[in-house]
């Protein structure tokens, strides 16, 4: 089987090299527009793998991962962490103190807040780091910078203007390879993803929570995210360790879907040793 994978932003991206690592035996890598556009490629067979990152050491989960996911036939079925190292670059003769405009994504805006805080700027979003790097290239202008990687100013003949601006050092990003179908296989350290929705009504999240906590399962993380066409209601978005057929987390997750409006698995997958 000749397998391919897609992943946001032109060449250079962080996600493009988090392909590499997620998908190493890719036959081919598709460079696509947008988040959205990877979800729609994978579900649709167009590509055999997505690439998404998912969760950053500084600010947390990535929002519009978990939104799409939550809607996709798709499930998580590797997981890696990269470490991120954000620049300032700019064409031959730019300069930070020059700056009018700042183009990244908005993750990465999350992920540079000092930087960006004491700075008269306006900050553009793009679909991704890479593209910001390629939009500032296209623009030529001094006064036009982006925050990306190094590769993409070496790809785009960008100058690093200021190297490693992240808020803090030793950041880092999960990213996951997305399939329209689930493996589970045997071993000890797995993880499973997964979402519900309960009852809106006291004491509703402490009940589904508790089956996990009594059966003994450990919770990675719990991420709570609105539901679009139901204001002020929210759905919450689970890792925990282990996998559906575990004779511990099996029962634990049939105890919780008897306990929620909706359950949604987003996989189960080999947990990556810890950085």
């Amino acid at each position: 089987m000749t397998v391919s994978v897609g992943y946001p932003g032109p060449p250079g991206s962080h996600s493009d090299a988090a392909a590499s690592v997620l998908v190493p035996n890719a036959a081919r890598s598709v460079d696509l527009p947008s988040f959205t556009a990877v979800i729609d490629a994978a579900s649709s067979s167009e590509v055999t793998l997505g690439v998404l990152p998912i969760e950053s050491s500084l600010v947390g989960p990535i929002a519009e991962t978990h939104d799409l996911l939550f809607r996709a036939p798709l499930s998580i079925i590797r997981e890696a962490t990269l470490p991120i190292r954000h620049c300032v670059v700019g064409i031959a003769g730019s300069s930070m103190e020059r700056a009018r405009t700042v183009r990244s994504h908005p993750a990465a805006f999350d992920q540079c807040r000092e930087l960006l805080g004491s700075r008269d700027v306006r900050c553009v979003p793009a679909a991704t780091t890479a593209d910001a790097a390629r939009e500032v290239a296209d623009a030529h202008d001094p006064q036009q910078v982006a925050i990306a990687s190094a590769e993409a100013a070496v790809a785009y003949g960008l100058e690093v203007l200021l190297d490693d601006v992240g808020d803090r050092p030793g950041a880092f990003t999960r990213f996951v390879a997305l399939a329209p179908y689930t493996v589970v296989s045997g071993g000890e350290n797995w993880r499973t993803a997964l979402s519900f929705v309960t009852d809106h009504q006291p004491g509703a999240l402490f009940r589904a929570l508790e089956p996990l906590a009594t059966g003994g399962v450990n919770l990675r993380q719990l991420v709570s995210r609105p539901l679009p066409n139901s204001p002020w209601r929210y759905r919450f978005d689970v890792v925990l360790d282990g996998n559906v057929f575990d004779p511990v987390v099996g029962p634990a997750l049939a105890q919780l879907r008897g306990l929620t409006r909706e359950l949604r698995l987003f996989g189960s997958y080999a947990a990556e040793r810890e950085q």
